[in-house]
């Protein structure tokens, strides 16, 4: 997790469903994460379409009676976020790693990447421009099926290493990144596949256990509070303990 999508994603989320639903309903934070705890709505697109057809059937209409076509919810969704000329939403995104971050797990020889939801165009103007990363790895939402299916993490996977021994983390802040995780293993057992969760800053102090206790639910190994406080010292112990753990045979 590495910016604050609470103002730029899921305030375009909220616009295409209240202007969908024709002022009628906009949703809050707190119902944007229960949605996404279900753990299939990765693709906020897909996540408005969602929130608008289950007010209507609050209504008594049926979806299928919901003349919604999800073009134009496309195109309305992004230009709110994208804008013209990343004009949008999207600068108003708060970073929450830096480029010294990363460089921190160069030193430490860790190898990293992004597998992300969004766009690719969008994904890199944030990690090339915003972040001021030069050629970071990336599987974008064209490159794979999206979250919870496990094939962008794997692509990922490969184009760091051809073995399938090397411990992979993967940092998220949803359910379904957990659940991903979940989903790798079953695919590629012999990788040593480790979730970690990170609590988005929008999420209020009095819900913050909730949500890092679904998290955990979902299958993280340890949820976090800032994604820089995964630092090399903390990858370095769960590899102790994946290593202590192979030493005393898996038990």
């Amino acid at each position: 997790m590495i910016r604050d999508v609470s103002r730029s994603y899921r305030r375009a989320l909220a616009d295409t469903v209240e202007h969908f639903t024709g002022g009628a309903y906009r949703p809050s934070q707190k119902e944007i994460d229960d949605l996404k705890a279900e753990g299939c709505w990765n693709n906020d697109w897909e996540g408005a379409r969602e929130l608008i057809y289950r007010y209507f059937e609050r209504q008594g209409s049926p979806r299928s009676q919901v003349p919604l076509d999800y073009k134009r919810l496309v195109i309305f969704f992004e230009e709110r976020y994208s804008g013209k000329d990343w004009s949008g939403y999207i600068q108003d995104e708060p970073l929450l790693v830096d480029v010294a971050y990363f460089q921190t797990l160069d030193q430490a020889q860790i190898h990293w990447g992004f597998v992300s939801g969004a766009p690719r165009d969008s994904a890199e103007y944030v990690l090339k421009h915003r972040l001021g990363l030069a050629q970071p790895l990336l599987i974008a939402m064209e490159d794979a099926p999206g979250k919870p299916d496990p094939t962008g993490l794997r692509m990922a996977y490969r184009q760091v290493t051809d073995q399938e021994t090397i411990p992979a983390f993967y940092v998220g802040d949803t359910v379904a990144d957990m659940q991903t995780v979940a989903n790798a293993r079953k695919e590629q057992a012999t990788t040593p596949w480790i979730a970690l969760g990170v609590i988005p800053p929008h999420v209020k102090p009095e819900d913050r256990q909730l949500y890092g206790d679904r998290l955990r639910a979902a299958g993280a190994s340890a949820v976090f509070e800032r994604t820089c406080d995964i630092t090399p010292a903390v990858v370095a112990a769960f590899l102790g303990q994946l290593a202590a753990h192979d030493s005393n045979g898996g038990q």
